[in-house]
Formats: C-alpha cells, structure tokens, sequence
C-alpha cells in the first residue's frame, strides 16, 4: 500500500480479539471505503496471546488498507496506542477501539466536522451508556468527575479514546517524553487545540471479554492522578499538618491533666492516637513514593514499546516471505 497521501488513518490498539475481528472488519470497512479518501487501518497487535495476529495478516490480504504492527511485547492499551500514533501517517487519526463499543459509524461525522470548523481534535462524547452496567457507570462518572476536579474543566465528560486528531496534534502528542504511566484521554485536552465534539449511543462489547477490569481502571485513576496533578501531595501535607495539630491538643491536654493531677488509664486514647498516626505517615509516604517512581521512570527514558513488525515495512515483509 502506497502511505503517500493518506487522508484519514485509523490506529486500533488490540489485544487477545480474536473473536470480535470479523465483526469488526465487517462494519469498519464498508464506512471507510464509502468515505471516498485515501486511508490506512493501523492494527496494533499489544502481543496478543491468541490467533489475534494470525487473523490480521489473513485479511490484509483481502485488504490492502490494513496495516498491521506486532510489538514484541504487551505493553499495555495506552502503549499500544501511543505506537499505533506514531507509526501513522495520515492528515487525520481516528483512534477506536476493536470491541466496536464505539462506532465507527461516526467516524465520517468526526472527519465532517473538523474540516468545516477547522478542528484539530473531535471528541467522540458518550451521550448515552445505557448498555454499560450501573456499576460500570457509577465508576467512570466517579473517574471524569476527580480529573475534572484536579486537572480543569478542560477533561471532558465522557470522553475515552474514541477521537479524532490532526496531524499537528499527533506530532505535539510525540513531542512529549515518552514515559510510563501516559493517559492519552488527558494529554489531548491538555494540549488545548481547537475541538468539538460528537455524540453517540454507547454499545455493548460485541464479542470477547473486557481489557479493562476493576484492578486495571484503578490503574488508570491512579496514574492519571498522579500524572496530571500534585493534589495528592497537597492533601498529604494537609494530614500531616492536622496531625501535628492533634498531637498539640493532646499535649496541652496531657500537661493539664498532669498539673490537675487527674489521672485516667489512657490506653485508648493513645492506642488511638498511634493508629491515626501511623496511618497518616504511611500514607503520606505512599504519596511521596508514587511521584518518587514517576520521577525516576521518566529519568530512565526507557520506552514503553517495542515494534517486532511493520506491514508497510517492506523489508519487514520480505523477512516475513523468507520464513
């Protein structure tokens, strides 16, 4: 496939999806081949387990658009990602995931709207998500509303990794260090491009098991906290500022109980006292340790993926015909 000239690039992080790629081939081709531009599919393969890459070189055959990468190793969703931006070459990047929850459907809505307006970015805005579980629901609105309120209002709502991006704005996203931990869905309204948004009906995953269980989106919350905002030291500070407050009551309250000579047994109030502060110095310390670890991962600059395989590499390809 020739890369010259491609308008619209759609970069699909995936991993372990052998099940939902026919589907996804199915409704992803028709849309893109009716949009009547010049395109790529970037299928970034995050080291899956299963016949995930096998699949993808079976149908680039019968799709010439298709492009495939396999990282040598699973570095994770935003990695896979991050890759996928960086190896496309379109005027446009769609990014979408493969369990088709988003549509893309919207895809040529999104392509509409930032040529008309001039957008760099177009957001793909979750108006109804009804098919997500309550508890699904109840956790993403607990997430947008803690970055909303540490990072800006400039996070939108309900607004993951389905987007559009312009050329400039990729190569802004790669100019950043390349460290561990990067939350592309506050990286993007963080940089504060022109954009708009456009909404859709939130569905259920078509087929295969969800990449992102509780453990994981905890992950994520704490990552992008940690990233994005120094809140946590703030409130570290503050406890430890109340402890030494509560330390200084208890002491003058000691000092007249010793004056008065009123004794009492005491054992709870200082079993209390050793809890409370244990708890806080432990946690205040966890807080130091998370930024402590961000610091010293970005001064490593060690890279968050590797690429094992390019299609569009055309050395990558012959290697490939050898064996």
């Amino acid at each position: 496939m020739d890369i010259d000239g491609i308008t619209l690039s759609v970069v699909i992080p995936m991993y372990n999806e052998e099940a939902v790629l026919p589907l996804l081939a199915a409704r992803l081709r028709p849309v893109l081949d009716g949009l009547g531009e010049a395109y790529e599919v970037v299928a970034v393969d995050d080291g899956s387990r299963d016949s995930t890459a096998a699949q993808l070189m079976g149908m680039r055959r019968l799709w010439p658009q298709l492009r495939v990468i396999r990282l040598r190793r699973n570095g994770g969703h935003q990695a896979a990602l991050t890759a996928g931006l960086a190896r496309s070459v379109g005027e446009y990047v769609v990014s979408l995931d493969a369990d088709l929850q988003d549509p893309p459907e919207k895809i040529p809505e999104m392509l509409a709207l930032a040529r008309r307006d001039g957008l760099d970015i177009v957001y793909g805005v979750r108006g109804d998500r009804s098919t997500d579980t309550r508890y699904k629901r109840w956790t993403a609105g607990i997430y947008y509303k803690l970055m909303r309120r540490l990072i800006g209002k400039n996070v939108t709502a309900d607004a993951g990794d389905f987007r559009l991006l312009s050329r400039q704005t990729v190569n802004a996203l790669l100019e950043l260090p390349n460290s561990g931990g990067q939350v592309l869905r506050l990286l993007v309204p963080w940089i504060g491009f022109p954009s708009g948004q456009v909404a859709y009906v939130r569905e259920e995953r078509a087929a295969g098991r969800t990449k992102y269980p509780l453990s994981k989106m905890l992950l994520l919350t704490l990552d992008s906290v940690t990233s994005f905002s120094a809140a946590p030291l703030r409130l570290a500070t503050m406890l430890g500022l109340c402890s030494v407050i509560l330390c200084g009551i208890l002491l003058i309250t000691g000092l007249f109980a010793y004056v008065l000579h009123y004794t009492v047994s005491g054992w709870a109030s200082l079993y209390i006292s050793i809890l409370f502060l244990g708890a806080v110095q432990l946690l205040c310390l966890g807080l130091l340790g998370e930024y402590i670890g961000r610091i010293y991962t970005t001064v490593q600059g060690r890279p968050t993926y590797f690429v094992g395989y390019d299609s569009a590499d055309e050395t990558a390809d012959e290697l490939v015909a050898v064996r």
